[in-house]
């Protein structure tokens, strides 16, 4: 009789890196694989959704206000409210020293899958913007004015990687049928609230959108 030996040790075990892992199996974030034709719709809603049900430590649920800007078939920006507290030497870095931090991880998993990233924070007047490739730094945090001198918020960039979500991937048009609270929400309305505007030319939407809450 064969025996079959089942037993490993560390030498088996693969450690991946976080963009690593999202990029390996994206199905355990967006719940659908890349090739599948509503991948881009699921990354759109996950990121939204991400807003109206934040971290605890960065805010209530349905609390923050978001605006999410379609400005091509494969890129977007969002803009959120977050509230931010900072000493003097700014925001807390994240993954690889990146200004997203495990607060907004399913961001950061959008952006692992990009090829050009842009995050943007401010607060009280003082803002901070990190250029990136994927996930990872391409520098460190750049300090600048942002246009208003009060008010906190975050803004991210995202342009996505087309070798990797390829061709078939586009942002949809069709918001009105875009569930962006998930599938097991059952916080009552608040004042949080997301705003999804399309601004491709063709969309046949021009600068309106669809009002979550």
């Amino acid at each position: 009789m064969t025996v079959v030996d089942h037993s490993y040790d560390a030498a088996d075990i693969e450690v991946l890196e976080f963009d690593a892992v999202v990029r390996k199996r994206p199905g355990m974030f967006f719940r659908v694989a890349p090739d599948d034709p509503r991948f881009a719709t699921k990354v759109l809603c996950a990121v939204a959704t991400h807003v109206l049900h934040p971290a605890t430590g960065v805010a209530g649920e349905h609390a923050l206000r978001g605006l999410i800007e379609i400005t091509g078939d494969s890129s977007f920006t969002l803009c959120v409210d977050q509230p931010h507290s900072w000493e003097d030497e700014g925001p807390v870095a994240g993954y690889f020293g990146s200004l997203l931090g495990p607060e907004w991880w399913l961001m950061a998993a959008a952006a692992a899958m990009c090829e050009q990233v842009t995050v943007e924070m401010w607060c009280a007047g003082r803002g901070w913007r990190q250029l990136h490739s994927g996930i990872r730094p391409l520098a460190a945090p750049q300090e600048f004015r942002p246009p208003q001198s009060h008010g906190s918020g975050t803004s991210v960039r995202f342009a996505f990687d087309r070798a990797y979500v390829g061709p078939h991937f586009v942002l949809p048009a069709d918001h009105e049928s875009l569930d962006v609270h998930g599938p097991y929400c059952s916080k009552p309305p608040g004042p949080g609230q997301v705003l999804i505007r399309d601004t491709r030319r063709g969309s046949g939407r021009g600068p309106q959108g669809t009002l979550h809450r």
